[in-house]
């Protein structure tokens, strides 16, 4: 299994942005398919966003298809979720996870990895 650490998790107001980062261990990392998973307080996890190991695929929610971006670099092991034009409902724990293979998984028992997750808080 891959080791993930996210970061970049904070407070900022609506139509606000930030880039959440996830650093993963090992020298493999390639080889996973990687996502954003996110959490709020009593509710389910669901994904968020997707892309496969060499980043010819991605995939969203559609709740933030327009306004997030996956991408990774293979060569620092990092995958990164770019959000903008946030809003209150985007407040959660956003979790990175791993998935050993090629394709995209949607479903959080579809992944064998998960970071320890970092909260990010939308103001109105």
């Amino acid at each position: 299994q891959v080791q993930l650490v996210e970061s970049g998790g904070g407070l900022v107001q609506a139509g606000g942005s930030l880039r959440l980062s996830c650093a993963a261990s090992g020298r493999t990392f390639s080889r996973y398919s990687m996502a954003w998973f996110r959490q709020d307080l009593g509710k389910e996890r669901v994904f968020v966003a997707a892309i496969s190991r060499n980043e010819e695929y991605t995939d969203y929610a559609d709740s933030v298809k327009g306004r997030f971006t996956i991408s990774r670099d293979n060569a620092k092991s990092m995958v990164y979720l770019q959000m903008n034009s946030l809003k209150p409902e985007d407040t959660a724990v956003y979790y990175c996870a791993a998935r050993l293979g090629h394709s995209l998984g949607l479903w959080s028992n579809e992944y064998d990895s998960w970071g320890q997750g970092t909260q990010v808080t939308i103001s109105s």
